[in-house]
């Protein structure tokens, strides 16, 4: 106790020297310093130490460049850290940008990886994940990269065949123009005056029809044969196109819940927004989360989170019409657009989703899961763009969040 009493009393002394006054912020920060001094171990001083472990390198850097040594003093650095909504944003958006655009051939260790930081965007300031997003990210150039070769020899080879087969035609044309100016130059040399003369002309016409015939034949053999190479071509040409649509068709999908992916529905969702400025035509977004998502990853593991997102994904999917939209905008967040001539189908739409999901367990195994979730609908016709629209319905989701979870609220109030 003395040392305490000791290490008060220096703290007071010192600060009065240099002329500061004891404030609770100057006083602590004099006191630990003087603690540390005497060797004198103070809990409220090992606490902020073993704080300032836990905070990143730069953290760290810029606690020490600053002298900082008291709780208050670290708030703000502490605040300068990302929003956890912007962190989840840019864990999406980081998903989206590591899977190759062109070439499907997706692994599974990209799948878990997606799903990781989908669940836990927090991860992305260590620096071993930093690092296995940049091999990723290597790994898909050359994915994409691989693919745009394979396809340019595809349509080498149909280069070559097109141009084999028109050299070919050229040869037959010239060839048979050649027969055709030997039988004319033989044809005028003749002496029509004599019967003899006369034998000689027919017996070389008919020399002169049978190559004629000849060089038809084999021009008629080498135009089927033509006419084969290019039907083969264009089927080959056709089945590129099928793989290409096909390719595209599965970059727009996400490959766990058979949605829309997030690029594939801002894409869509301009389609859309283009309409309602065109020609009016309404719709609602409805913004939906899976309460306590993380609780079920970390209760049942990360499958069992899997099979909760794909089937919450078909059920929103079956209920939604097919001019209607759905996605994945990122983690366990999704986002349908819904069109609707009045409010009552919208609250009916909603209805009979949360009925589905509320009513029912997801299966996973032998295991029965319950599962809620929340959600924010708003009308495009009551916001001024699209961007106020979904940032409203996002609001209106965290209200959901914060007053019990398991409800929908809309813009104009109602509760679900």
């Amino acid at each position: 106790m003395a040392s305490v009493n000791q290490a008060v009393k220096d703290t007071l002394l010192n600060l009065r020297k240099r002329s500061v006054d004891a404030t609770p912020n100057a006083y602590a920060r004099e006191f630990c310093r003087v603690a540390k001094r005497i060797d004198l171990t103070v809990k409220e001083c090992d606490k902020f130490v073993q704080i300032v472990k836990q905070l990143s390198s730069h953290e760290q850097q810029i606690v020490k460049e600053n002298n900082i040594q008291t709780f208050e003093d670290i708030i703000p650095v502490l605040l300068r850290r990302a929003h956890p909504k912007n962190i989840q944003t840019m864990a999406s958006l980081i998903n989206q940008s590591l899977q190759p655009s062109i070439s499907i051939n997706l692994n599974e260790d990209l799948h878990k990886f997606s799903v990781k930081i989908g669940n836990s965007p927090e991860l992305l300031f260590e620096s071993d994940i930093q690092q296995e997003i940049k091999k990723f990210i290597e790994k898909r150039i050359d994915l994409d990269k691989n693919e745009l070769e394979q396809k340019a020899k595809e349509i080498a080879k149909v280069m070559t065949f097109m141009t084999q087969y028109l050299a070919e035609a050229i040869d037959n044309n010239s060839e048979g123009s050649l027969h055709i100016s030997n039988i004319t130059k033989n044809i005028q040399s003749l002496d029509a005056t004599s019967h003899k003369d006369l034998v000689v002309m027919q017996d070389k016409l008919v020399d002169a029809a049978k190559s004629i015939e000849n060089v038809m034949s084999k021009t008629n053999d080498k135009l089927k044969s033509g006419h084969d190479q290019v039907q083969a071509l264009q089927q080959k040409i056709e089945q590129l196109e099928e793989e290409l649509k096909k390719t595209k068709k599965e970059s727009d999908t996400d490959h766990l819940t058979g949605l829309l992916t997030r690029r594939a529905y801002d894409n869509q969702i301009k389609r859309i927004e283009d309409n309602f400025q065109r020609n009016n035509v309404n719709y609602a977004i409805v913004f939906c989360d899976i309460d306590h998502f993380k609780k079920v990853n970390d209760t049942y593991g990360h499958d069992a989170g899997d099979v909760i997102l794909s089937t919450f994904a078909k059920v929103l999917l079956k209920s939604t019409r097919g001019l209607d939209i759905v996605g994945r905008y990122g983690g366990e967040e999704f986002v349908a657009v819904v069109h609707f001539k009045e409010p009552q189908e919208l609250e009916a739409y909603a209805s009979r989703v949360k009925s589905i999901v509320t009513k029912h367990k997801f299966k996973y195994n032998n295991l029965k899961i319950p599962i809620t979730f929340s959600a924010g609908v708003t009308i495009r016709s009551d916001n001024k763009s699209y961007e106020q629209t979904i940032k409203k319905a996002d609001e209106l989701l965290y209200v959901a969040k914060q007053t019990g979870r398991n409800k929908i609220v809309f813009q104009d109030g109602t509760e679900l």
